[in-house]
This record gives C-alpha cells, sequence and structure tokens, in this order.
C-alpha cells in the first residue's frame, strides 16, 4: 500500500450556512448571536429549548457548518441535545456551564470540535474563536504520516474531529510524494520510527524544500526523552506531542502551528497588498515579476508587460475631492482583478493612479488585443457623485519582452509606449506590436493616431482612425 488517503469521515454541510446556536439563557444567546454576525459574517439560527430544535432540525431548512450547543439545556438532562445535533451530522462546539471527569468523557465520545467551560469572563471569546478556526478548518489540509493502522486512525480521528481534511501516509517516501502532490498541505503530523527513515530524517528532508513559513511540523513521540524533542525542534519540526494522546493537547497544538501559519500568511499579505485597492504593491511586483519572466524565457513562452493609467485622474481628485478619487482608483482596481481573475497574469498598483500587469504567455499581439478589451471595459464603468455621473478612461502601454533585461528596462519600455498614448489623445492602447503594424506611418505626429478596436471578431485586429 502506497499510501493511504482519506478525506474527514464526518459530513460535511455547505460551508456558507448559518451558525445553529442552542442556548437557553437569553444574555449568551444575544451576545454569541451578535458577535457571530458581527465577527465572523455569520447568521445565526437559535433554539432556546429542546423542543425548537427538534422543529428546526426536522424541518431543516439550512445547511448547518456548525452548531454551538448548551450541554446544559432544560429538558436535556443526559446530554439529549447534543446527542440529537451530532445524529444530523452537524459538527459541535460544547458550552457548558458544569464540567468534571465524566463530562469530559461523555463529550469527547462525540467526537466534538471543541468544548468550553462558561466559568470565566473570556467564554464568550473562546467560543467565538472556536467557530471561527472550525470554519476554517475546512480548507486546511493536514498530513499524518504513520504506519501503525490503530494509532494513525485514532490521530486521524482527532484532527477529523477538528474538520481538517486529513490525508495518510505510512511511510517516509509517502508522505514526501503527498506533499509534493498536495501543494496546499499546511501541517505534516508525524511518528518517529517510521519503515524506511526515521521522524528526524523526513523532518530535515521537509525543511529543505519547505520553510517554517509554508509548512509546520508536529512530531509525535513514544517517549518523553527531551534529547529526542530537541532534536525534532532542531531539525525543523513547530512542535512535538507525546503519547499516550490526549485529544485537548492535540487540538490546542494543531491549532497554534495553523494559526501560526495563518498569522505569517496575513503578514505577508499585507506586506504585498496596496492598502487602497487591495491589488498587490510595486514591492510585489518586483520580487514576483522577474520570476514569471525568467520563468517564460526558459521554456519559450511569450511574456508581456504593460502600465495602464487613469486619464486625467488629478481632475478628478480637483472637482469630486480625493475620497470619490479614491472610489474611482477602487472601483477601477476591482474591476481590473476581476477580469484578470485565474489567468495567471500578475497585475498590481504601481502607485498614484498606474497599475502594472505582466501577461503571461502572450505575445505582443495577443496582449495588444487583449488590453484593448481592457481598456473598452474600463470605460464602461461609471461613478456617481451627486448629481453627477462620472466615467474614466485608461491609457496603455505595451511591451512584448523579447530578451533578457533587467525587469526596470521592461516597465520602461511599457512606460514608453504608455507615454505615447497620452501623447496621442489618451483612452488609447499603444505597443511595439501596434508600431510594427503601422510601420513608419507610427512615427508620423500622433494627432490623429489610430487606435484597436477589437471588438470584431476574436483576435482579429481592426485599427480604425
Amino acid at each position: 500500500m502506497p499510501y493511504v488517503q482519506q478525506d474527514v469521515a464526518l459530513k460535511r454541510d455547505r460551508h456558507d450556512g448559518p451558525v445553529l446556536l442552542i442556548e437557553d439563557s437569553r444574555t449568551f444567546a444575544s451576545i454569541l448571536s451578535y458577535r457571530f454576525r458581527e465577527e465572523l459574517g455569520r447568521n445565526v439560527v437559535h433554539c432556546a429549548s429542546m423542543p425548537a430544535l427538534e422543529k428546526t432540525l426536522a424541518e431543516r431548512r439550512e445547511n448547518y457548518p456548525i452548531a454551538v450547543v448548551d450541554l446544559n439545556l432544560p429538558g436535556s438532562p443526559y446530554g439529549e441535545v447534543l446527542d440529537l445535533v451530532v445524529a444530523h451530522g452537524i459538527p459541535v462546539v460544547v458550552f457548558t456551564g458544569s464540567f468534571d471527569l465524566s463530562v469530559r468523557e461523555r463529550i469527547l465520545d462525540r467526537r466534538v470540535v471543541d468544548y468550553v467551560v462558561k466559568d470565566n469572563e473570556r467564554a464568550c471569546d473562546t467560543i467565538v474563536e472556536s467557530v471561527r478556526r472550525a470554519l476554517a478548518n475546512r480548507d486546511i489540509r493536514v498530513l499524518v504520516v504513520d504506519d501503525d493502522e490503530e494509532t494513525r486512525g485514532r490521530l486521524v480521528a482527532m484532527l477529523g474531529a477538528q474538520l481538517l481534511v486529513v490525508e495518510q501516509a505510512v511511510s517516509g517516501a509517502d508522505a514526501l510524494i503527498l506533499v509534493e502532490r498536495h501543494p496546499d498541505v499546511e501541517l505534516v503530523v508525524t511518528k518517529q520510527n517510521l519503515p524506511d527513515m526515521d521522524g528526524l530524517q523526513l523532518v530535515r528532508r521537509i525543511r529543505r524544500k519547505y520553510g517554517p513559513d509554508r509548512l509546520r511540523i508536529i512530531g509525535v513521540l513514544a517517549t518523553d526523552d527531551r534529547f529526542l524533542s530537541v532534536g525534532f525542534l532542531k531539525a525543523g519540526a513547530s512542535d512535538v506531542v507525546y503519547q499516550p494522546l490526549l485529544p485537548e493537547e492535540v487540538q490546542c497544538r494543531v491549532a497554534h502551528s495553523i494559526d501560526t501559519l495563518t498569522q505569517i500568511k496575513q503578514l505577508r499579505q499585507a506586506a504585498a497588498s496596496d492598502s487602497l485597492t487591495g491589488l498587490y504593491n510595486r514591492r510585489h511586483f518586483y520580487l514576483k515579476g522577474p520570476e514569471l519572466i525568467e520563468k517564460g524565457l526558459d521554456t519559450g513562452m511569450a511574456s508581456t508587460v504593460a502600465i495602464i493609467d487613469i486619464d486625467h485622474f488629478r481632475r478628478v481628485n480637483e472637482t469630486y475631492g480625493h475620497d470619490m478619487g479614491d472610489t474611482v482608483m477602487i472601483g477601477l482596481a476591482a474591476r481590473l482583478a476581476h477580469l484578470l481573475q485565474g489567468e495567471g497574469h500578475l497585475l498590481c498598483r504601481l502607485g498614484g493612479e498606474e497599475f502594472g500587469l505582466l501577461l503571461t504567455q502572450m505575445d505582443g499581439a495577443r496582449a495588444s488585443i487583449f488590453c484593448e478589451r481592457l481598456r473598452q471595459e474600463m470605460a464602461k464603468i461609471h461613478f456617481v457623485a451627486g448629481d453627477k455621473d462620472i466615467s474614466v478612461t485608461v491609457s496603455i502601454g505595451v511591451a512584448e519582452v523579447q530578451a533578457r533585461e533587467t525587469f526596470d528596462n521592461y516597465l520602461n519600455a511599457a512606460d514608453q509606449f504608455l507615454y505615447m498614448a497620452k501623447q496621442g489623445g489618451r483612452d488609447r492602447v499603444f505597443s511595439d506590436h501596434w508600431m510594427s503594424v503601422l510601420g513608419e506611418a507610427a512615427s508620423a505626429p500622433l494627432r490623429q493616431s489610430p487606435v484597436f478596436d477589437a471588438s470584431a471578431t476574436g483576435d482579429v485586429l481592426y485599427l480604425t482612425a
């Protein structure tokens, strides 16, 4: 058996449904309902009694991605409320006012996502955080590496209860294959003794390719030998946990690793983003652009650089104010991002009213036509300022990447064509391909410079005065 692949055994509902809140305390119900809506963007279906819950589940008008269950609900002396929700395949976070070892055992036997005790001032904070994490976990893939079926199954069940997507491997070699096959694996949980290598070797081999800012690793140790745990950490593991496994400890350590990785991704995203538009910023464009161009040159795939400039943007700010200028900038950026979504191109805000665009797998001819379509789409956008209807146009300079040069050289070439587009009257595309099509006519005075009209048929290029 080379490897085993398995999604979480729990039934998965749609992710976008409301939170099912089962709580008889009006105070707690009001607080949690408000916070779920405001902080998580989730509507709430509230049931304050066992009969109300039975009616709601019988009608089942909604898909509930998660439920928050008060274990001490009146009419449910032995936890019947929890059994009923679990029987409907809804993941549960338990909220309880009483807690002892027997209650803990009863809760964990139901494979709940988490439990929170109502005995402290942070109880509501903890509930909201548990629900947020559980909803986010549905998109997080974890790899468990263990050749013992029983212990592997126990760990998979613990992770599955947290709604994580779980992959399984029975050897170090299979684990490396799965990490390569699933680039979205964010956490590897591995034992020490594997059939083909020890856990330390696996950690080192993973770390050669994936840093701790990309993937976290937790070592599962059969002994509390501190030298072994130090060895794991020095090899690149993010954390260790000891057998026999305690579900709450596993849940906390896994949550800590995933939260750390999430925070790193958020910081990286913030560092790469323009604060106004949410697009990539100039720094990220200069970081990723050369990589994409180099890849294209190595594989023989064409790429093209374009600069998009909003025409007469200063007039918008001076006439309608900077708030409206920001609104126009945000609207155009959102439209550009939508038009380029899923195409593998790189879009950024270079600064001011300029956007940078790297079109992959497009030569100058295709990029010129594509940018003309972008220009036409930008001209269709309208903004309202009081009783005024505002529309703006853009000018675009396009330069094909033809040889290895500095990234600045590519941008400078596109900027030169952008200057020609502005000199030619704005609201047009100008490119090296356009120059080659027009020949000597393109170098004539630009008082009546033609523009691309790509709206007729497919990629056929028409030039109109």
